[in-house]
C-alpha cells in the first residue's frame, strides 16, 4: 500500500491544458491575458498601498476593501505561473504536490473573497442602519478579530479537501482540463471511489458561497428596509449610493461562480475551450473589475488613488 500512495503522490505529474483547439493560437491569446494580469495586480496594489498611506482611509469600509484587495492579489498569484507558462512556453506539467498546493490557495482565496463581501454587507447594514454607532460597533480590534477569522475559515474548509485527495489513487489519465488546478478536475482523474471527496466539496461549497450569498441577500434586505424608512430622498439616494461599489463587487464574484458550476453540471455538449474562458474568467473577472468599480464608484477611493499617482509622477 505505501508504494502505491509513493506513487499516487510525490512521483505523479498532471499535464494543464491551455485553450483547448487553439493551441497554435497561445502566443496571441496570451496578450490579453497579461493585460489582465497587470491590470489586476496593479490596480489592487494600488488600492492597497493608498489605504495604507492615506490618513482619510483609515476607517473599517476601505480596511474592509484593503482585504478584497488583498484576496484578489493572492487569487491573481496563485493562478499566473501556470498559466502564462502554459501560453508562452507550453509548460504544462505540474507535480501532484504543486498541484495541490495551487487548488488550496486558489480556493482559501475564493473563500476569503466571499467572507470578505459578506463581512463589507454586514458593514453597510450597520453603517446605514446606526450611523452613530457605527465607529463603536465596527472598533479597529473587530475588524482584526474579523480579518483572522476570515483566513481560519478559509484554512478549515479547504485543508480537509486537500488531505482526502492525497489518499486517492489516479489513474493513467493524467490530464486536467483547466490552466491551474480545480478540486473537481483533480478528483475526475482518480480510479478510487470519491463519493467522500465529493460531498465534502459540495459541503464547502454549500457552507461558505451558499452560507455567505444568503446572508449578504440578508443583509441587503436589512439595509433596502432601513433606506426606505428614511423621510427624505436625498438621504435615502446618498444612503444608497454607498452600497453600489458592494453591489457590483458581489455582482462580479458570484456570476461568474455560478456560471461556472452551470457550465460544469450543464455544458457537456460546449465546446472545450468554452469551459476553459469561464474558468478563467471566474478567476479573473473579480481580480481585474474590483479595482476598477471601486475607483470609478467611490469618491474617495478615486482621490487617494489620484494622490497617490500624482504624488509619484512628481518624484519623478
Amino acid at each position: 500500500m505505501s508504494t502505491s500512495q509513493n506513487i499516487t503522490t510525490s512521483s505523479i505529474v498532471f499535464l494543464l491544458t491551455g485553450m483547448p483547439g487553439l493551441e497554435a493560437f497561445h502566443t496571441w491569446i496570451s496578450i490579453p491575458f497579461c493585460f489582465l494580469y497587470a491590470t489586476a495586480l496593479s490596480g489592487n496594489s494600488l488600492i492597497l498601498y493608498a489605504i495604507i498611506t492615506q490618513p482619510s482611509l483609515h476607517e473599517p469600509m476601505y480596511y474592509f476593501l484593503s482585504m478584497l484587495s488583498t484576496t484578489d492579489l493572492g487569487l491573481s498569484i496563485s493562478t499566473l505561473a501556470t498559466m502564462l507558462g502554459i501560453f508562452w512556453f507550453n509548460a504544462r506539467e505540474i507535480s501532484f504536490n504543486a498541484c495541490l498546493s495551487q487548488m488550496f490557495f486558489i480556493q482559501l482565496f475564493t473563500v476569503m473573497e466571499s467572507s470578505v463581501l459578506l463581512a463589507m454587507a454586514f458593514d453597510r447594514y450597520v453603517a446605514i442602519s446606526n450611523p452613530l454607532r457605527y465607529a463603536s460597533v465596527l472598533t479597529d480590534l473587530k475588524i482584526i478579530a474579523i480579518g483572522v477569522a476570515i483566513v481560519t475559515r478559509g484554512t478549515l474548509i479547504q485543508t480537509p479537501l486537500a488531505v482526502l485527495l492525497k489518499r486517492l489513487s489516479y489513474c493513467s489519465s493524467h490530464v486536467l482540463r483547466h490552466s491551474y488546478c480545480f478540486h473537481p478536475d483533480v478528483m475526475k482523474l482518480s480510479c478510487t471511489d470519491t463519493r467522500i471527496n465529493s460531498a465534502v466539496g459540495l459541503t464547502a461549497l454549500i457552507s461558505t458561497a451558499g452560507v455567505d450569498s444568503v446572508f449578504i441577500i440578508l443583509s441587503y434586505v436589512l439595509i433596502i428596509r432601513t433606506i426606505l424608512s428614511i423621510a427624505s430622498p436625498e438621504e435615502r439616494k446618498k444612503a444608497f449610493s454607498t452600497c453600489i461599489s458592494h453591489i457590483g463587487a458581489v455582482a462580479i464574484f458570484y456570476i461568474p461562480l455560478i456560471s461556472l458550476s452551470f457550465v460544469h453540471r450543464f455544458g457537456k455538449r460546449a465546446p472545450p475551450y468554452v469551459h476553459t474562458l469561464i474558468a478563467n474568467a471566474y478567476l479573473l473577472i473579480p481580480p481585474v473589475m474590483n479595482p476598477i468599480i471601486y475607483s470609478v464608484k467611490t469618491k474617495q477611493i478615486r482621490k487617494a488613488v489620484l494622490k497617490v499617482l500624482h504624488s509619484n509622477m512628481t518624484k519623478k
